[in-house]
């Protein structure tokens, strides 16, 4: 049995985000969940994902290539399992030990200095302990820290295959 085309790979997993980061607005601007710093920081590592597939799509690289493009994936995805898995962490604390809650993120990003708004997307706060929505049993962040150790290993294995 072949392996799949890696340039076809690649574009899947760049249609997979799009479904991804399209489920995300969905669910703020549809069904009205505000998110949180931590969320936003986690759009930003799939984006990342995203547009690392996407050139690899475009580029179709050889050998050498796909390890970088597949290594980037991964680095990508790492970063936002960290950041998936900070936010499960908060979600865990009892409630008299999560950190208070910040304004919202656009009030932020107009009254503060950009090195707080980055330090608090990077942390989080009292709004990322917040449950707002599950699925199965599993918060929105449970379910991105399943989809970004799913992307570790696709840019893993893309790196290192052999075909």
């Amino acid at each position: 049995m072949s392996l799949p085309n890696p340039r076809i790979t690649f574009l899947l997993v760049f249609l997979a985000v799009i479904f991804l980061l399209g489920a995300a607005f969905y669910l703020e601007y549809v069904r009205g969940l505000e998110p949180c710093p931590l969320c936003i920081t986690q759009r930003v590592m799939l984006l990342g994902v995203g547009l690392v597939s996407l050139l690899a799509f475009l580029h179709n690289p050889q050998f050498i290539g796909r390890r970088i493009y597949g290594l980037l994936v991964s680095l990508w995805a790492l970063g936002g399992l960290y950041f998936s898995a900070r936010q499960l962490w908060l979600q865990s604390l009892p409630s008299d030990q999560v950190p208070a809650c910040g304004p919202g993120i656009t009030y932020m990003i107009d009254a503060f200095p950009f090195l707080d708004v980055v330090k608090v997307l990077l942390t989080g706060d009292g709004n990322c302990a917040e449950v707002q929505w599950t699925m199965l049993g599993l918060s929105i962040p449970a379910w991105a820290a399943v989809g970004f150790v799913g992307l570790v290993i696709f840019g893993a294995w893309q790196a290192f295959r052999r075909q």
